[in-house]
């Protein structure tokens, strides 16, 4: 039993030295890519009217409104206004 508590002390020991030391790996950086020059077409020939749609349904009657209250008579005074001066 004491050589296994030895043999796992000192592969616990390796194994923790060897990760004190972190590996640095340098990346190269990726080439440009060359311009490229994007240069439109020709623009195509005008297409053709489409057929036109046929004419929709006709909507229902909208509904009848109250109908007002009858007018009141007269108190017997009239007043006529004169007519407005022509400019």
């Amino acid at each position: 039993m004491n050589r296994s508590m030895l043999m796992s002390a000192l592969f616990a020991a390796a194994t923790l030295s060897a990760c004190d030391r972190p590996t640095v790996v340098a990346v190269p950086a990726p080439a440009p890519a060359p311009a490229t020059v994007v240069v439109p077409g020709p623009a195509g020939p005008q297409g053709s009217p489409g057929v036109q749609g046929a004419p929709g349904s006709q909507g229902n009657q909208g509904n009848d409104g109250n109908k007002g209250e009858p007018g009141k008579t007269g108190d017997g005074a009239v007043i006529i206004l004169p007519p407005a001066p022509k400019q």
